[in-house]
């Protein structure tokens, strides 16, 4: 159509990223994580399986993800992996109003970044 020039997809990354994950690189496996706009959303997938996702602290002022558990375990990974995320459980969001600057710092946490990259000669 005529001025869908993204055929949908503008939209598809707006409902991933309300959940508070979407997809940066689109073959990796991986999605990066950021805030939900939701206090509770429920995914359920094909496979029989759910995710819950948890931020009842969320408002107005508590924008920032303070803290973050997958299943009860300390998730400091600033993504959740596609098996992760079919693999279903509970993502528990901690909300507040100031950035946690000590969340999520390690390059081990960064999702995958084509900018880290050996240059090809």
């Amino acid at each position: 159509y005529c001025g869908d020039e993204d055929n949908g997809q503008t939209s598809a990354w707006y409902v991933f990223s309300a959940l508070g994950f979407y997809p940066v690189a689109p073959g990796t496996g991986e999605y990066a994580l950021g805030s939900p706009l939701f206090k509770k959303a429920v995914l359920h997938f094909e496979n029989g399986k759910s995710m819950t996702i948890d931020a009842p602290d969320n408002s107005d002022k508590n924008v920032y993800v303070d803290d973050l558990t997958l299943n009860g375990k300390k998730h400091d990974r600033n993504f959740i992996t596609m098996k992760e995320l079919f693999d279903g459980g509970v993502m528990d969001f901690d909300m507040g109003p100031t950035p946690n600057k000590t969340r999520g710092t390690l390059q081990s946490a960064a999702p995958y970044s084509f900018s880290k990259e050996p240059a090809k000669k």
